[in-house]
C-alpha cells in the first residue's frame, strides 16, 4: 500500500498557532474537527486562509487538516494562512517566490505590549503632577 505524503507546518499570529498537515486530495479542510465554513463563518476570513492556494493554483488540489489554539478568530485565520504557507513551500521549494513576493511567509510579529508595574497600562502613565 503506497503511504499518502504529508507536510507538517507550523504558523502562527500572535498568540494564535495553527499546526497543519497538507496532502494531495480535493481541497477539503477539517480545522478542529470542523468545516472550515463551520470554524470560520466570516467569508472574509476564509478568503484569507484561501490566498496562499490561490496564489500557486492550488485551490482544490491539497487537503488541509488543521489544529488552532490560542488567539481570536482574525489571529487564528492569519495563522492558518501562514501554516499553510509553510506547508506549501515545504511541498514544492519553486513555490516559494511567489509566496514570499505577496509575504505571505513572513510571521506577523506584532503582539500585545505588557502592562508595566505601578502603571496604568502598557503606554499609559500615570497623570504627573509637580504640585
Amino acid at each position: 500500500m503506497a503511504e499518502v505524503q504529508e507536510f507538517l507546518a507550523t504558523g502562527k499570529r500572535k498568540t494564535a498557532v495553527a499546526r497543519v498537515r497538507l496532502r494531495l486530495g480535493t481541497g477539503q479542510f477539517v480545522v478542529n474537527g470542523r468545516t472550515l465554513e463551520d470554524y470560520f463563518p466570516r467569508e472574509a476570513s476564509r478568503m484569507v486562509i484561501h490566498q496562499p492556494l490561490e496564489t500557486i493554483s492550488g485551490v482544490g488540489r491539497y487537503d488541509i487538516i488543521a489544529t488552532l489554539h490560542g488567539g481570536g478568530v482574525a489571529g487564528q485565520a492569519d495563522a492558518l494562512r501562514h501554516g499553510i504557507t509553510r506547508a506549501l513551500e515545504k511541498l514544492d521549494p519553486a513555490n516559494r517566490a511567489p509566496l514570499k513576493k505577496r509575504g505571505f511567509l513572513t510571521r506577523d510579529a506584532r503582539k500585545k505590549e505588557r502592562k508595566k508595574y505601578g502603571q496604568k497600562g502598557a503606554r499609559a502613565r500615570f497623570q504627573f503632577s509637580k504640585r
